[in-house]
């Protein structure tokens, strides 16, 4: 098992990073958030898991030790793979799905895509003694603080995965911007705006500006 990997960033990809260790490059996937802590050319330690396929060796990178445990809990509930555990990363920090399974709450996980009514339903009941209590007394979900539900809190992860991927803060900036309605859709729905999505739509805004 490789536990961790470190070294200088070598590039930097909407869902992935490459770290040179020992001379080799290796490509590592992140969601946004861990992505947005990266700068190329600086040295980086990400806890790290590997996945093994019959046609496939992928290794998934977190900022610490806590989120890749959590990455690997959630996978012992059935029908959560890889992709689906780092999506939910993606959208919660680990204590936030510590506190979302611990008090039952169904629309947190909802908010990650991939994760219907029942199939929430289905993993709040194969979690709860699996997560373990929210370490934190004053863990919150993404976009809200104690007493204060909702809010944006999108919008801080997507602008800083930009700057994190080499774009000048006016780029961010206006990519933000035009993804705001996008946003603004999923959250009138009831639902989490979902950052990687947003993440590649801004992309896609700022290559067609290029």
């Amino acid at each position: 098992m490789i536990a961790f990997v470190s070294g200088p960033v070598a590039a930097l990809a909407p869902d992935a990073a490459v770290l040179e260790v020992g001379g080799v490059g290796m490509a590592v996937q992140c969601t946004p958030g861990t992505l947005a802590q990266l700068r190329v050319g600086r040295h980086a330690k990400l806890a790290t898991s590997l996945v093994v396929r019959e046609d496939s060796l992928t290794l998934y990178g977190f900022e610490d030790e806590d989120a890749r445990q959590t990455f690997e809990l959630l996978q012992t509930a059935s029908g959560v793979g890889p992709r689906l555990a780092q999506a939910m990363l993606a959208v919660h920090s680990p204590d936030a799905l510590r506190l979302a399974v611990a008090t039952g709450d169904e629309k947190a996980l909802t908010a990650v895509s991939g994760i219907g009514k029942k199939g929430a339903q289905k993993l709040l009941l194969e979690l709860k003694d699996r997560l373990g209590e929210p370490l934190s007394s004053g863990a919150h979900l993404p976009g809200q603080s104690p007493g204060s539900p909702g809010g944006g809190g999108w919008r801080g992860q997507l602008h800083s995965a930009l700057v994190g991927l080499g774009y000048a803060t006016r780029e961010a900036d206006e990519a933000v911007t035009a993804v705001a309605p996008q946003a603004e859709a999923a959250a009138a729905s009831g639902t989490e705006p979902p950052v990687p999505q947003l993440l590649r739509s801004a992309l896609q805004t700022l290559n067609r500006a290029r």
